[in-house]
């Protein structure tokens, strides 16, 4: 993964997905486009038009590790290995998982040191993490665009967790002062997005 620490800039450039040794089965790495239900029916409304998996991958027997919201973006694993997706989604196992941040408001180093500590959700205390402010990745336009207030500004985080609750990241960023207007997973454990292009997957041999 290009190092999205410091303020050094972020590349999503082709390269090197390891394969981990701990999946017997079959896994796909997949770079979901915002808008895309993680799953591959929407049971939700019936005649519904939301796009989900089935549009993307159509890979017979393997289903999501964990979930990515539908107005996020990024690394999702799928895997047809049950051991696996529960490593990957069960937060007793502690995976991390890095995600790219946008967020609106000129984000602080006392802002990253909250979260680096930890913050106090509805649902309780978060974990320690990982947290650097970095320059505004090179990354696919996102469609549909992020809107902006043209009188506030906007800076980006990278943040390492290593548990998984409902719109946690989101509700980190907002609970110090930084709403997410844009939201990329780029890495679960040691497999990441490089050379991923929105809407494509790739395979990767048992």
């Amino acid at each position: 993964m290009p190092d999205p620490g410091g303020k050094r800039k972020v590349r999503a450039t082709p390269g090197r997905v390891e394969s981990g040794k701990e999946a017997s089965g079959r896994v796909i790495l997949f770079n979901k486009p915002y808008g895309v239900l993680s799953q591959f029916t929407d049971k939700a409304t019936e005649g519904s038009t939301r796009a989900t998996l089935s549009d993307h991958v159509a890979v017979p027997g393997v289903y999501p590790a964990g979930r990515l919201d539908r107005d996020s973006e990024g690394l999702l694993v799928l895997t047809d290995d049950g051991a696996l997706q529960a490593r990957i989604a069960n937060p007793k196992f502690k995976l991390e998982k890095t995600y790219l941040v946008q967020v609106e408001g000129a984000a602080t180093e006392a802002q990253a040191e909250a979260l680096r500590q930890g913050v106090t959700l509805k649902d309780g205390p978060t974990r320690a993490a990982r947290v650097e402010l970095i320059a505004p990745p090179d990354l696919w336009p996102r469609d549909p665009p992020v809107r902006f207030r043209k009188t506030v500004p906007d800076s980006w985080l990278s943040i390492t967790i290593s548990e998984g609750r409902n719109r946690q990241v989101r509700r980190m960023t907002a609970h110090v002062g930084l709403p997410c207007l844009r939201l990329v997973r780029w890495s679960v454990g040691h497999w990441t997005l490089d050379g991923i292009a929105p809407g494509t997957w790739i395979n990767l041999a048992p």
